[in-house]
C-alpha cells in the first residue's frame, strides 16, 4: 500500500495552530507512517483571510512556517469542473454546502487526497470524497 496524501481542512489547521494535542499527535503519526500532508489552496485562503481581520502575529508566523514546510496545492481546471458538478449534485439532493467546502471537496477528489476535517456533516453527501476526522 502506498502512502496517503492528507489534505487539511481549515478547521484542522486552526486546531494545529492552537496546539491541539489530538491533531499534533495524528500529524506525527502520519509522518512516522510515511504519509504526506498538503494544504489545499482553500485552506490557505481561509486561514490568511482570518488573519486579515484580527491581530495574531504568533499564529501568523506559525502558519507562515507551516506553509514553508508543506506544499500548497493548486486548483486545476479539472477541479473547478468537479466543483461545478458537486454544486449541482448537492443542490439536486437538497443538501447544499458552502462554496469553500465544495472547492475543498473537488480539490481532494480530483487529486485523490483524503480530506482531514472536523466537519464531516458538510461533506457526507459528496460522492467519491474520502475524509477522516483527527479530532475524535
Amino acid at each position: 500500500m502506498g502512502s496517503i496524501i492528507y489534505a487539511l481542512d481549515t478547521n484542522i489547521v486552526s486546531y494545529w495552530l492552537k496546539k491541539d494535542e489530538r491533531v499534533i499527535r495524528r500529524l506525527n503519526e502520519m509522518f512516522i507512517q510515511g504519509n504526506n500532508i498538503i494544504l489545499p489552496p482553500i485552506t490557505y485562503y481561509e486561514i490568511w483571510r482570518g488573519f486579515k481581520h484580527k491581530t495574531a502575529p504568533k499564529m501568523e508566523l506559525a502558519f507562515a512556517l507551516i506553509c514553508e514546510v508543506y506544499d500548497i496545492g493548486e486548483m486545476s481546471i479539472v477541479a473547478w469542473a468537479k466543483a461545478a458538478d458537486i454544486y449541482a449534485d448537492t443542490r439536486k439532493k437538497g443538501t447544499p454546502i458552502e462554496d469553500t467546502d465544495i472547492l475543498m471537496a473537488a480539490f481532494c477528489i480530483v487529486n485523490e487526497y483524503t480530506l482531514v476535517t472536523n466537519n464531516a456533516k458538510h461533506f457526507k453527501d459528496i460522492d467519491m470524497l474520502r475524509f477522516v476526522n483527527w479530532t475524535e
